[in-house]
């Protein structure tokens, strides 16, 4: 059996992170995927946007690799929050293609350099010195988190979930089961809170 390699397995996992996202788009209109659907402003197209900036700055300028593209990470009049939504004048496609521009950079980084190479992340206060490896596995989890962000998003838009059309990763059953397995968890809540509420 052939051994893993630790470079490969940190790109598989950022690559599935990567796909899912851009999945959560599909089939949505331009105001689903840039509706603010949480009280800080969570949206599809913002977290798409969010994530290029990020694969553009910790691969591009943080191992010496500058990039053509600009990203409101390295302006220093950007307003707060500017990489986290899509202006009317930002098109979808606009916005794709710029995560698929930071995606090919980044990955041309990930192939030229070895794990150990060290980059330099000017934004960190501590600690900013970083192998390719580090910076990997922050971009891999980031992009996890922020694909999780995205499917629930994604499930109170439409309820679609899942990592991908052809494998949901759900457990559960079609949609008159999961009625009844959130009816459920609402009566167990209540329940716990009711108990709590007594004992104090």
């Amino acid at each position: 059996m052939k051994p893993n390699d630790p470079k490969d397995d940190l790109h598989r996992y950022l690559d599935a992170a990567r796909d899912a996202l851009i999945w959560k788009l599909d089939g949505l209109s331009e105001y689903d995927i840039r509706r603010p659907l949480t009280p800080t402003g969570t949206n599809l197209l913002g977290l798409v946007k969010h994530l290029a900036c990020g694969e553009l700055g910790y691969f591009g300028p943080t191992f010496g690799r500058p990039h053509t593209e600009s990203n409101p990470w390295e302006e220093e009049d950007s307003e707060p929050n500017s990489d986290m939504w899509a202006t009317a004048d930002e098109s979808r496609e606009d916005i794709v293609d710029l995560y698929r521009r930071a995606r090919a950079h980044a990955d041309a980084t990930i192939e030229a350099l070895p794990l150990d190479a060290m980059g330099h992340v000017a934004w960190w206060d501590q600690n900013a010195d970083a192998t390719l490896q580090r910076i990997m596995l922050h971009m891999t989890a980031e992009t996890h988190r922020h694909a999780g962000h995205a499917d629930i998003v994604r499930e109170l838009i439409d309820g679609k979930v899942g990592m991908r059309e052809t494998n949901d990763n759900m457990d559960g059953g079609d949609a008159a089961w999961y009625e009844e397995y959130r009816a459920r968890l609402e009566a167990s809540a209540k329940e716990a809170s009711a108990r709590r509420a007594s004992a104090e």
